[in-house]
């Protein structure tokens, strides 16, 4: 089209408000609920400025941005509004159309009036597409929303061209993760090294994270384990008209993932306090007499009619307020949903301790002494004490610390043993790999104690860089030996990519004339001098299936590998072994000589 013709388009698109608005849920995992809905634009179905892409580009192009988002933000209001959707609306905005300076304030106030939508249900979600200069002005701007009620959302952060500064200098109430460093989180671990740092950053701020653009169960799967809780995607939704609001409907796998393999499969039915809750119709009066009845409790769930949580109360917020003057007389009649607080956590009971604790520690506005909401199905059951899961996570890590290798840090011969029973409890398929290295004894011997350490921290990080935290486990036996149990369906891509950064990151350990000579000579076993090939792998794998779990225990399981193994060490130079155990036999399925 010309730049006449997008015009014209545009023209009548604004005059005629023909706009199509999607809406795609934010879920939050840990509360099955969702979080809100971001509203997104389509052009007409028959026009070229369909795709919203074309549509912002021409906007931008012929000068019409702010009008055209406008626009967007009535079409979405409008519909939002007749849908009757619960939660918040993100509503997008670029930076460009509020430095416009035919921006008019205040216009998305008068539409969220008209549609009878409260702002304070409203998220700004900031896009950028081009440069930012003038902070200071866009900060103005922004501040002018907050004065009014709205939320602010950083959108694809990582991606703009000053998404961090922005971060820095905005303080938003939200930051959406941008979708490439989701994109194949599951075996990247350089992008789950950058999503750690934005939960940190996150928690330092008090914003909330959510991870969009999610589109497989493993990327899922990592999320959740890393302590993301707000989630977008296609996998759970994808843009839709008129879109659903059961988030269960949404997560049918979540709750119901198997336990990581490196952690105690403990649920939260030990950490429940069947404690009574109260409605969300319950007058305050009465919610201040259940806390002055009872010195210890510290919150009080609030339910809605399908005793679902829709908020807490805790006593030391309820106290602030009430201690205003004339507070008591003025709330006493009023239901408990007017001092009630809507930032609350709430998981299911079959979450494990591990990922409860990450969540919570994911949470700025987490106080210790609060509680948690523990729900099945969505339902409440019971709270929960943010103390009590600090305990029990203190002495997991002290329990691990005590069996940790003391070079490496990774989980030693008991934590492997009970990786192990739990994996043929669980009657999981997994490839269970025992790594050794070549030529170890004869090159410690010759370069020392010290740099043979090297080596093996070398591996131990090369180990840790292959594997899927949320569905994979490393441990080490001791010495030169190691053990990874993979539950990962693509463990063999993962080895053969082992072999390799260990082969390259190797090369720095040895001496200029060595490497030349691809060799070097020291003393064997028998004290005699001999030459030896560079440091290699050798890798045994038993490739289990569930219907062999029950014929096998720990100690069956890991003396297999140690067969594999070596069978492997018998071929010169990197070498993978694997034994099938749906002929119980070993069957060498491939050798990389080096």
């Amino acid at each position: 089209m010309t730049v006449t013709e997008q015009m014209s388009s545009l023209g009548q698109i604004l005059a005629h408000g023909d706009l199509h608005s999607l809406f795609q849920p934010i879920v939050s995992v840990a509360e099955r609920r969702v979080l809100g809905y971001e509203a997104l634009t389509r052009g007409p179905s028959n026009s070229p400025l369909h795709s919203p892409l074309t549509l912002f580009a021409a906007a931008r192009q012929t000068g019409v941005l702010s009008q055209l988002e406008h626009a967007c933000r009535k079409s979405a209001c409008r519909r939002f509004s007749e849908l009757k959707l619960d939660g918040l609306l993100f509503l997008n905005v670029s930076p460009d159309s509020l430095l416009d300076a035919n921006h008019q304030p205040g216009r998305t106030l008068q539409l969220l009036q008209t549609y009878g939508i409260a702002p304070s249900r409203v998220v700004i979600e900031l896009t950028e597409q081009s440069p930012t200069d003038d902070f200071y002005l866009l900060d103005t701007a922004l501040h002018h929303y907050r004065d009014m009620g709205f939320s602010i959302a950083l959108d694809d952060l990582g991606a703009g061209y000053s998404s961090l500064r922005l971060w820095s200098e905005l303080r938003p109430d939200y930051v959406k993760i941008d979708r490439h460093f989701i994109d194949g989180i599951h075996r990247d671990a350089v992008k789950r090294e950058f999503v750690g740092s934005i939960l940190q950053m996150a928690k330092a701020s008090r914003a909330k994270v959510i991870a969009e653009g999610i589109e497989l169960e493993e990327e899922l799967a990592v999320l959740c384990e890393m302590g993301v809780d707000l989630l977008q995607g296609y996998l759970l939704c994808r843009p839709q008209e008129d879109p659903p609001s059961d988030a269960r409907k949404m997560l049918p796998a979540i709750g119901q993932a198997p336990t990581p393999l490196g952690e105690e499969g403990c649920d939260l039915t030990a950490l429940l306090n069947e404690q009574q809750a109260v409605s969300i119709s319950t007058p305050t009066a009465d919610v201040l007499e259940a806390f002055r009845a009872q010195a210890n409790l510290n919150s009080l769930a609030v339910l809605d009619d399908a005793q679902r949580p829709v908020g807490i109360v805790h006593r030391h917020s309820l106290s602030d307020v009430l201690l205003k003057p004339f507070a008591t007389e003025l709330y006493a009649r009023k239901p408990i949903s007017r001092l009630m607080s809507n930032d609350f956590l709430a998981v299911e009971i079959g979450q494990s301790l591990q990922q409860v604790s990450r969540l919570l520690t994911s949470r700025a506005r987490q106080r210790i002494e609060e509680d948690f909401i523990i729900t099945i199905d969505g339902c409440y059951q019971g709270l929960g004490r943010v103390i009590d899961v600090l305990k029990l996570i203190t002495e997991l890590k002290i329990q691990q610390a005590r069996y940790a290798n003391p070079l490496t840090l990774l989980p030693g011969n008991v934590p492997i043993q009970q990786c192990l029973t739990r994996l043929l409890q669980q009657n999981r398929e997994a490839a269970v790999c025992y790594v050794d290295i070549d030529s170890f004894k004869p090159f410690n011997d010759l370069y020392g104690y010290a740099k043979g350490d090297e080596v093996l921290l070398c591996l131990a990080h090369c180990l840790n860089e292959r594997i899927d935290p949320s569905r994979d486990f490393v441990g080490h036996i001791g010495g030169d030996d190691f053990l990874l149990v993979f539950g990962s369906k693509d463990w063999r891509t993962r080895l053969n990519q082992l072999l390799e950064d260990f082969q390259s990151q190797c090369r720095r350990f040895y001496l200029d004339e060595h490497l030349d000579a691809g060799c070097f000579v020291s003393h064997n076993r028998q004290g005699q001098r001999e030459e030896f090939p560079l440091l290699s792998l050798s890798l045994g794998v038993v490739h289990l299936h569930p219907e062999h779990c029950a014929l096998l225990d720990a100690s069956e399981l890991a003396g297999l590998a140690s067969e594999a193994k070596r069978h492997a060490k018998e071929v010169p130079g990197y070498s993978l072994h694997v034994i099938d155990t749906h002929t119980l036999q070993e069957r060498p399925t491939q050798v990389c000589g080096g």
